[in-house]
């Protein structure tokens, strides 16, 4: 089964279980309560210099950008999912807007 279809057969799975998390969740606690730190950290308490192998494990669940939708594709081989996905700041459901770095309109 390809990534893709089960990062949306997840994405379902939680849609439809709306207690599954709350809302005023960040996506680090959302994420840490599905695996602990260790999900997202190597060590499990900070974050790698480069931010390479947190980006490694985004996509080993969620798949690579250029699997996803064309936002994600045109970032390929530019941007990490951080540079846009702040996993301690932003809550669950929460998403990025495109003008925090485009100001020309786009979408």
């Amino acid at each position: 089964m390809s990534k893709f279809l089960l990062s949306a057969l997840f994405g379902a799975a939680v849609a439809l279980s709306s207690s599954a998390f709350a809302a005023d969740q960040t996506l680090a606690e959302f994420h840490a309560d599905m695996g602990g730190c260790e999900s997202c950290h190597a060590d499990g308490a900070s974050a790698s210099a480069d931010g390479a192998f947190e980006f490694e494990q985004c996509q080993s669940c969620h798949g690579s950008l250029a699997e996803m939708d064309d936002k994600h594709k045109a970032h390929d081989g530019m941007m990490m999912c951080q540079d846009c996905h702040v996993t301690h700041e932003m809550n669950v459901g929460q998403k990025p807007t495109c003008d925090a770095c485009h100001d020309d309109g786009r979408q």
